[in-house]
């Protein structure tokens, strides 16, 4: 596993931002399109500022590029909650996307058990039978959570699914997310995760005895392609 620390965020994000354009131009050589899920939070939100930057977003070929979501709170796509709409006002507005290769992770009218379903059928058009991301950006949680995958939840036992929506107790509301058994198919994942608040879950998943019901990150193989970024604070 490849764990970078750094000394300073704009340096994480910047890295996070050059890998986004590295794998983009290597996935659109190969195969002529680039497939990512992402997160959302306030660490995805500095790296998407920045690949809307001119200096970034012109080295992309964003018509080729197809975005999926890691996980969502299940609110309107209008929603200040909404990783969708952090997304779209941060990055997709900005850059020249096909709207048409954007599947956010809510739909009006639906119940969030069975628009799961749908996501991984729209995933399963675009990836076909493997299901194998080019990109997954992770955050991971004070906690140890990660996605949507909270500590102690049934989803951490899922096996077969791709994605699965649950009501979450403590926070009064589904979500919806990928599983880990889609996310470690992924060839490339990178974490970022950083502050002081980290650094207990950080050692724990580093470092600690396997426990995923506790620390749910631990259920992301750490293999070629993972790549983990943080700082002093959180890894030094």
């Amino acid at each position: 596993m490849n764990i970078t620390i750094f000394e300073d965020l704009d340096k994480l994000y910047k890295k996070a931002a050059d890998t986004f354009v590295d794998l983009s131009k290597k996935s659109i050589e190969k195969n002529d399109k680039f497939v990512v899920a992402l997160s959302g939070g306030s660490s995805p939100k500095a790296i998407f500022n920045l690949l809307a930057t001119p200096g970034y977003a012109e080295k992309i070929e964003w018509n080729k590029v197809y975005f999926f979501w890691v996980d969502e709170r299940w609110v309107p796509l209008d929603d200040d909650k909404s990783n969708a709409k952090m997304t779209f006002e941060a990055l997709l507005n900005k850059v020249p996307v096909n709207k048409d290769q954007v599947f956010p992770m809510y739909k009006e009218g639906i119940a969030p058990e069975e628009y799961a379903k749908d996501y991984e059928q729209q995933i399963r058009k675009v990836l076909g039978p493997d299901g194998i991301f080019d990109f997954i950006l992770l955050g991971m949680g004070d906690d140890g959570h990660t996605a949507s995958l909270f500590p102690g939840e049934n989803v951490l036992d899922e096996k077969e699914k791709w994605v699965s929506a649950y009501y979450l107790k403590p926070q009064e509301m589904f979500r919806i997310t990928l599983t880990a058994p889609l996310i470690n198919k992924a060839d490339n994942i990178v974490v970022v995760a950083f502050g002081e608040s980290k650094r207990h879950a950080l050692n724990e998943i580093l470092n600690g005895e396997y426990n995923p019901k506790l620390y749910p990150m631990q259920l992301i193989e750490k293999k070629a392609g993972f790549q983990f970024f943080t700082d002093e604070k959180a890894g030094g």
